[in-house]
C-alpha cells in the first residue's frame, strides 16, 4: 500500500513540475545558484579523468549545461522525473548526452558505472534519502563522487511561522536540518556537508506562491491537505506581517568512493 502511494505522489510531482517547466526559469533564482555551486564542488573534486557523468533531476538544465560545458568529452546521462522537464533541458542541441525519464532514487542502472553523480535540489522529493545515497553511491566507479544539494531546514521559516501563528501546519515538507545530513553521510567513508542561505524577495504572499508554482513546488507532504481559501488568507496576512519575504536552507553534500 505504501509504495503505491507513494508512486502516486511520485506521478503528482511529475505533474506539477512539467506543468511549471515553460516558466520554471523565471522563477529559479536560487536554483541558479545551488546548480552553480554543485558543478563547482564537483569540479574540484574531479576536473580530469571523467568519463561518464550521471544527472540526477535535471528539471530545465541549469546543472546540465554547467557540466557539458565542463567535461564536454564526457559520456552525459541527464534523468528527471518529469518527461517535459526533460525536454526543456534537451531543447536546441545545446546538451549532447542522453535524457532518460527516470525516479533518481530508484535508478536504472547497477554497477559501477560514472565518475561524477550530481544532482542540485531534487533530493528533497526522495521519500528514503538514506536509501537513495547508498544506491547512487553504488553507482560509483573507484574514486568518483557523488555531488549533491538539497533543500535544507531552514527553508521558508517565515511561510513556516506564518501557518503556526494561525494555528496551521504548512504544507512544506520537513527538511533535514545540516545535522540530521551529516548523520546521513557518516556511513560513508569519505564524505562531507555544509549549507548555504539564499534570500528570495517574494514582495508579499502572493509572491511566494507565485514562486512556488512557478517551480512546480505545489505537492504538499505526505498526509497534508491543501488549505481552505479562508484559512490561507490567514496565512497570507500573518506571512507579510513578519515582511513578506523569505529564504532557502540549501545544503550541500559529497561523496566519494575509494580509489
Amino acid at each position: 500500500m505504501r509504495l503505491a502511494m507513494n508512486m502516486g505522489r511520485k506521478q503528482r510531482i511529475s505533474d506539477a513540475f512539467g506543468a511549471a517547466a515553460a516558466r520554471y526559469d523565471d522563477h529559479a533564482g536560487p536554483q541558479r545558484l545551488a546548480a552553480a555551486l554543485v558543478a563547482d564542488l564537483a569540479q574540484r573534486q574531479k576536473p580530469h579523468g571523467v568519463e561518464r557523468i550521471l544527472e540526477i533531476g535535471c528539471g530545465t538544465g541549469f546543472l546540465t549545461r554547467d557540466i557539458q560545458a565542463r567535461w564536454p568529452g564526457a559520456e552525459l546521462v541527464a534523468t528527471d522525473l518529469s518527461p517535459e522537464m526533460l525536454a526543456r533541458a534537451s531543447a536546441g542541441g545545446l546538451v549532447a548526452g542522453t535524457f532518460l525519464a527516470m525516479d533518481g532514487e530508484l535508478p536504472a542502472f547497477e554497477g559501477e558505472w560514472f565518475d561524477l553523480i550530481l544532482s542540485s535540489l531534487a533530493f528533497q522529493w526522495f521519500d528514503d534519502l538514506p536509501g537513495a545515497l547508498r544506491r547512487l553511491a553504488d553507482l560509483l566507479r573507484p574514486g568518483g563522487s557523488l555531488i549533491f544539494s538539497t533543500m535544507g531546514r531552514g527553508s521558508f521559516v517565515r511561510w513556516r511561522a506564518a501557518h503556526e501563528a494561525c494555528g496551521l501546519m504548512a504544507g512544506i515538507p520537513d527538511y533535514p536540518d545540516l545535522a540530521a545530513l551529516r548523520a546521513i553521510l557518516a556511513p560513508f567513508g569519505d564524505a562531507f556537508a555544509f549549507d548555504e542561505d539564499y534570500a528570495l524577495s517574494c514582495g508579499g504572499a502572493k509572491g511566494l506562491i507565485a514562486h512556488l508554482k512557478g517551480i512546480g513546488a505545489i505537492v504538499p507532504h505526505e498526509g497534508r491537505k491543501p488549505l481552505a481559501p479562508k484559512d490561507l488568507r490567514r496565512v497570507m496576512t500573518a506571512f507579510e506581517a513578519q515582511g513578506g519575504n523569505d529564504g532557502y536552507q540549501v545544503l550541500f553534500g559529497r561523496i566519494t568512493r575509494p580509489e
